[in-house]
């Protein structure tokens, strides 16, 4: 990864009429690096990618490419390429000529276009494909010829608008790699926007979390995995189940009250306890790959104890989900053991795999 810093965006702003999208946004990503925009649905992360690119007018703020100010400028001068979730690829050209169109619009000799188009096709592998129209061709094959057009012109950054969203779970795996294969091999700055997870895990080197506008959590994949810093990440990044407890801090670490459902546990200090309450309600979330079933009384030591009952068991492939109840609550935790339903079970959480944050009134 360069040591460069070709992309600065800081405090931006951005409204829909009397509606803000984007509420002072500021992000600088490194040469080479890949990052990817995460979130639901309506949070901004399309609207900071269009507004990067220039299709989406900036209230308030400043983005800069390599220290030059592009705020302003049309998209077609900020040296930027972006790959659209439909491809947006010409049906009465053939690959070549999707490929070669950028370079044509850029007054690119005849000869010159056919040389980068060829080596285009052989690093996408759509050599023999140059003749065929673009739609002969597979969901996949399409999506790599939208890539090559976007690369073919040298950009300085790469944006990527869910551009794996239109191909089946099998395809989408594959390209995902093949996508940040490229991307490291030319060493190019790309911004991926994303709401998979698992795609922004496995291709970024940094995640950004939006959440209504806003940045809720920036980092390296396996740090924000680990460390969610709010319920609302912890949630989104998998740690969807989430039950309440009681707790009061002690001048050695956190003490959990027994409940009517779950035992009594003492935790050592870390920092983030700082963020809880002297005393009173708190949430715990936690995946439920995390989670142990055992027998009531066969719980391992240093473990938050849940006790419940099997209610629901479903085989999803490689482990069985099953749902438990706990009190009013219900739990997804999986388990490589078949389980009858209606068994009384224990719930073993280790104490990594607690995410704790105050309790909402």
């Amino acid at each position: 990864m360069g040591s460069a810093a070709p992309l600065e965006i800081a405090e931006l702003e951005v409204f829909y009429g009397a509606l803000q999208v984007l509420d002072r946004i500021s992000l600088a990503v490194a040469g080479g690096e890949f990052i990817a925009l995460l979130g639901s649905s309506g949070c901004g992360k399309t609207t900071l990618l269009r507004a990067i690119c220039g299709f989406v007018p900036v209230a308030h703020g400043r983005i800069a490419v390599a220290g030059r100010d592009i705020t302003e400028l049309p998209p077609d001068k900020r040296d930027m390429a972006m790959v659209f979730q439909s491809y947006a690829l010409w049906p009465h050209m053939t690959v070549a000529q999707n490929i070669g169109y950028g370079l044509k619009l850029r007054g690119v000799g005849r000869a010159a276009i056919a040389g980068r188009v060829t080596a285009m096709l052989a690093m996408l592998r759509l050599a023999g494909l140059a003749e065929r129209r673009v739609t002969e061709l597979s969901g996949g094959q399409r999506q790599r010829v939208a890539l090559g057009r976007a690369l073919v012109i040298n950009p300085q950054i790469l944006l990527l608008d869910e551009p794996l969203s239109n191909l089946d779970a099998r395809i989408r795996e594959d390209v995902r790699h093949e996508i940040k294969t490229l991307q490291r091999e030319l060493g190019i700055t790309t911004v991926h926007v994303t709401h998979d997870r698992e795609e922004a895990m496995v291709m970024a080197d940094r995640i950004v979390i939006l959440d209504k506008g806003r940045i809720a959590q920036m980092g390296a994949p396996e740090e924000i995995y680990n460390n969610p810093v709010s319920p609302f990440v912890a949630d989104f990044m998998g740690a969807g189940n989430v039950v309440r407890l009681r707790a009061r801090r002690l001048a050695e670490g956190l003490a959990i009250e027994e409940g009517p459902n779950n035992g009594a546990l003492t935790l050592a200090a870390t920092p983030l306890h700082d963020r809880l309450p002297p005393s009173g309600a708190i949430v715990a979330h936690f995946r439920g790959e995390a989670a142990r079933l055992h027998a009531p009384d066969a719980a391992s030591a240093g473990d938050l104890v849940l006790r419940g009952r099997i209610a629901q068991a479903s085989y999803p492939g490689g482990v069985w989900r099953y749902s438990v109840r706990v009190g009013d609550d219900h739990f997804l935790v999986d388990d490589v053991r078949r389980l009858p339903v209606g068994e009384t079970v224990g719930i073993g959480l280790p104490v990594e795999a607690l995410h704790l944050y105050v309790a909402n009134p």
